[in-house]
């Protein structure tokens, strides 16, 4: 067993928590390409660093990770790509969906939990519940982010999402993960 295995929850024990997130205003969040919103929970055991997840991100090879930070606390979405975001340290409450949309979703989310936001999902940070909340972001291979805020000047950019390709293998599990099975 590697040491990247050996942080890894198995498969078969992973919680996922799945959200379908209708649009809000000029935020699409799921609405385009109907991909869920997935809540990877206790993905990596606790204490696993930033710099093992980074590790394992870069061994399975679907995303690249990009940044150690919080979230922002302004809602944002991405129109042209998908995101990973594995929690290194902390506790935080977030906002996916947008702060004004009944059918938002705002988990506590905290270390050893991933997230993959499909594009076009609005996400913010709403509380830093222990003040050291940190996450790896992470895109798929080859990807950069742009920000989005649901200004009618990114309507253009919005409509690629519908053109973007999910993940062909899972980006914390690899061959098999609850990302191929949206």
């Amino acid at each position: 067993m590697t040491m990247s295995e050996a942080a890894l929850t198995p498969l078969k024990e992973l919680r996922v928590s799945s959200h379908q997130i209708p649009s809000l205003g000029r935020i699409p969040n799921t609405s385009i390409q109907g991909k869920p919103l997935l809540i990877y929970h206790s993905a990596f055991h606790v204490g696993t660093s930033a710099s093992t997840i980074e590790s394992h991100l870069t061994t399975v090879g679907v995303v690249d990770p990009q940044w150690r930070y919080t979230m922002y606390s302004t809602s944002h979405f991405h129109s042209n790509t998908h995101e990973v975001l594995s929690i290194a340290s902390g506790k935080a409450k977030l906002c996916f969906g947008g702060e004004d949309n009944p059918k938002r979703v705002e988990p506590v989310m905290e270390q050893g939990d991933v997230i993959v936001v499909p594009a076009g999902v609005a996400h913010r940070l709403l509380e830093d519940i222990d003040g050291g909340f940190t996450m790896v972001g992470s895109y798929p291979k080859g990807r950069s982010w742009d920000m989005c805020y649901g200004k009618e000047e990114e309507d253009e950019k919005v409509k690629g999402i519908e053109h973007l390709g999910w993940f062909d293998r899972d980006p914390i599990y690899g061959d098999a993960g609850p990302a191929l099975n949206v």
